[in-house]
């Protein structure tokens, strides 16, 4: 029987030019602004009191600025508002401004002296969702330096506050010693450099002359980009999660699709990893004559299980090659706990960490352990992100769960992280809060959120910042990317099919 040569499988691969693709280079400039230092210079017996003397300091002087331009001619019933230096000064009956931190006394929050005298309990009380009292006995306090001054007024109620929020409020103080509200001030959105400012910069510096030179990859500059940032990939090591992240692999490494589709993939010239890469700690069942064996320290190696940090390895050891990895820790990653957590340890990575760079470089590797929270420059533009702790701790001080409006709130504030230390475990800073944001972002991204969703902000003085909430991709298969041209945003879901039984 005679066989068509057209239905052969094997055929000669004829004239047809296949085109080379390459990916977008990736322009990338990180700022150490949330490393510690190492060794005998970290300390931990200073008070953290000092933390936010330190964020009031710096913070004043802008929320003042704002607050005297907007109320230096305001009067009530011919009465003009008066400037107050202290939260001491205010007097009762008098209109006037003061500036101050916010405190928030909620008896639901966690009270580190409570936890020591119920040592007793056999078990922990669960985490609580929401700090806020279901009978009304949470208070808003203003302080600084010389007291403090409980807030009352139905402004309090449409603003959004947490404990650790810079800001000035107006009004007068009534009988009982309560100030009632009339406006209030936080400090905005603070100036935010322009694209490839840092980078020119840097040029500038590196070329001794003073003048700016451009160098062959101007034109690289204005191409056309995008970022990937994916959050919550919860690596357990279980056959269970396989799936999905190798459909995830195999489309950034531009094997899961076609030429189309390659085309586009080609333009992701980075991928951001927003924390909780590894599922929170399960470990090895024990047998019991295991048990009886003594333990060093009370820790038995032997529970230890390493196959979510091996799997997470191979992970990265396969995209690597063909792009490079920015990788934020988060609550469940093998980090320190207190903000800012610091970079995981490359001995975690034996494969991935080939492609870091060295111990000792200034120049960031292929593959960036960075911090959480962190913030650098990508394809010139300035990103700032977390792992979500930041927002899902605010969470539980308000009402409702509207991320994008407690991000907005976060970056007007000028905190990235306001409610630490009161609720949120940080490093006892003394000299500088590395949490004030001085340079606003033009993206501010947080992982582990429980959708995504994105939106623009605009400031005073024509900032404007791209909000990207990243869902958990464990749970959602869902891959933001980020267009460094137009800031656009899109999303790219992966999902399995599970057979009907």
């Amino acid at each position: 029987m005679e066989v068509d040569a057209d239905d052969e499988l094997l055929q000669d691969a004829g004239d047809v030019q296949y085109p080379t693709l390459e990916r977008q280079p990736s322009h990338y400039n990180p700022l150490d602004t949330f490393k510690l230092a190492k060794g005998d210079q970290k300390h931990y017996q200073q008070q953290y009191g000092d933390l936010y003397f330190l964020r009031l300091a710096k913070l004043k002087p802008a929320v003042e600025a704002l607050a005297d331009e907007e109320w230096k001619d305001f009067e009530i019933a011919g009465e003009k508002v008066r400037r107050v230096d202290r939260v001491l000064d205010v007097r009762q009956g008098e209109l006037c401004w003061v500036a101050g931190t916010v405190y928030m006394d909620m008896p639901l929050k966690p009270n580190i002296l409570d936890d020591i005298s119920k040592d007793h309990w056999i078990a922990a009380p669960p985490p609580r969702e929401k700090y806020i009292s279901p009978t009304g006995q949470d208070q808003t306090m203003l302080e600084d330096e010389s007291g403090r001054l409980r807030l009352i007024g139905t402004t309090l109620q449409l603003s959004m506050l947490v404990t650790g929020c810079i800001i000035a409020v107006m009004g007068t103080e009534n009988a009982n010693g309560d100030f009632e509200v009339v406006d209030m001030k936080v400090p905005d959105l603070p100036r935010q450099p322009q694209r490839w400012e840092r980078d020119e910069a840097s040029e500038v510096m590196s070329n001794g002359t003073g003048s700016k030179r451009r160098s062959s990859g101007e034109q690289k500059r204005t191409g056309v980009g995008k970022v990937a940032i994916v959050s919550g990939l919860g690596i357990s090591g279980d056959q269970g999660d396989t799936l999905t992240l190798d459909l995830l692999m195999e489309y950034l490494v531009g094997e899961a699709c076609g030429p189309s589709e390659q085309a586009d993939v080609s333009e992701i010239s980075r991928l951001i990893i927003a924390g909780n890469s590894i599922s929170e700690g399960t470990p090895l069942a024990i047998r019991e004559e295991e048990k009886k064996a003594s333990r060093k320290y009370g820790y038995d190696a032997s529970a230890y299980n390493p196959a979510p940090t091996t799997h997470f390895d191979n992970f990265l050891a396969t995209l690597l090659p063909s792009i490079p990895v920015t990788l934020i820790p988060g609550s469940d990653d093998p980090a320190n706990v207190s903000m800012p957590q610091q970079p995981i340890h490359p001995a975690m990575f034996p494969r991935s960490r080939n492609y870091a760079a060295m111990p000792d470089s200034t120049e960031a590797g292929w593959f960036d352990s960075v911090t959480n929270p962190w913030e650098g420059d990508v394809e010139g533009w300035r990103l700032m992100g977390n792992g979500g702790q930041p927002i899902d701790d605010i969470f539980k001080y308000v009402e409702g769960d509207e991320r994008l409006e407690m991000m907005e709130s976060v970056l007007r504030w000028r905190c990235g992280a306001p409610t630490a230390p009161d609720t949120l475990w940080c490093y006892p800073f003394q000299d500088k809060d590395p949490f004030v944001i001085e340079e606003c972002p033009h993206v501010y991204f947080v992982g582990n959120q429980p959708r995504y969703e994105t939106a623009v902000i605009e400031g005073p003085v024509g900032q404007a910042v791209r909000l990207i909430s990243v869902p958990k991709f464990k749970e959602t298969g869902e891959l933001v990317l980020l267009d460094t041209d137009t800031l656009e945003t899109e999303i790219v879901k992966f999902s399995v099919f599970e057979s009907v039984p």
